[in-house]
């Protein structure tokens, strides 16, 4: 009854936002329980506590005169020894066995593996073992656990993908792992749990979890190069691209441009969003966001690209071909 009205709760709120308690896979599933658990061992505790706070209360209410009371100090030390404790010490070693069990349980291996490294403000996706990197976005086999190793490229973040895993910081000198695997398809949001900078209420992904005939298809586009471009106006814009500052912060794979300070564009137009989830992808938030990035993402550091209007449809046109 309490899962169901805190489930409940959490969803009436945030329009939708992903809660932990609202799982979709074994990991968030398994901290669900353990949260449930403690919430429900507290819940207890309080109404002992409360219950023994109020009982003596009302029973001395019922006396005729206080001088009628007698103090049994041989009673009083057995209560302060048993309530204050044996009894913290029974349910703080239950609490510490059932997170271990949990904890325990929730370990898995994989042969798949992701590398995520957090920048100011966007994450890095490398899949090392196929060889090519993303952005902001993973792509996860539906039923199957995937190691993630989760990094940083300046800042401590904290990796966070609610309905599938806990957090795991991302620290500044070191790798720390996790894992995460889905239980039907979906999109599941993911955010920075650690404060770092001015945008990093703006440092979001998402994983999508696909079948493993969709993971498969997904996984074969994103090795190829980029498309070469049969339209005159994508044409147009793939020469404002690698001769522009755009070329000196990204990467797209077959063409000259191969830098690696921002996310890496090859196939910019298979995500969802823009901006590290700021925005969805589509023509008028793209112009946007080369127009005036920090417009739309207040101290970002891309700095926006100086176009006319044919320059900028052109690069529009020729970043939407990148599929």
């Amino acid at each position: 009854m309490i899962a169901l009205l805190l489930q409940s709760l959490t969803r009436g709120m945030g329009g939708g936002a992903p809660n932990t308690l609202d799982a979709a896979g074994p990991a968030a599933s398994a901290i669900a329980r353990l949260g449930m658990g403690l919430i429900i061992a507290a819940a207890i505790v309080f109404a002992v506590v409360l219950v023994l706070i109020v009982w003596p209360i009302i029973r001395r209410g019922t006396e005729a005169s206080p001088n009628d009371v007698v103090v049994d100090q041989r009673k009083d030390t057995r209560w302060i020894v048993v309530g204050g404790l044996v009894v913290p010490i029974i349910v703080f070693v239950g609490i510490l066995i059932f997170s271990f069990a949990v904890m325990h349980g929730n370990a898995r291996s994989s042969a798949y593996e992701i590398d995520v490294i957090g920048h100011q403000w966007w994450w890095e996706v490398r899949y090392p073992k196929d060889g090519f990197t993303t952005a902001n976005e993973l792509h996860i086999p539906v039923g199957t656990p995937v190691r993630v190793r989760v990094g940083t490229g300046d800042v401590i973040h904290s990796f966070w993908v609610p309905q599938l895993q806990g957090k795991v910081d991302a620290i500044t000198g070191r790798v720390n792992e996790t894992w995460l695997q889905a239980d039907h398809p979906g999109i599941y949001r993911g955010e920075c749990a650690e404060f770092c900078g001015h945008e990093h209420a703006h440092m979001a992904f998402v994983v999508v979890a696909e079948n493993p005939g969709d993971y498969a298809a997904w996984v074969a586009n994103e090795r190829r190069l980029a498309v070469v471009p049969t339209d005159s106006s994508a044409l147009m814009g793939q020469q404002i691209f690698v001769q522009s500052s755009c070329a000196f912060c990204h990467t797209i794979r077959g063409t000259p441009a191969g830098a690696h300070i921002g996310p890496d564009l090859t196939h910019l137009a298979s995500r969802h969003t823009l901006a590290s989830g700021t925005i969805d992808f589509n023509r008028g938030n793209l112009a946007a966001w080369i127009e005036n990035p920090d417009r739309i993402k207040p101290g970002t550091k891309m700095p926006p690209v100086q176009l006319d209007g044919a320059e900028l449809g052109a690069l529009v046109a020729y970043l939407e071909s990148l599929r």
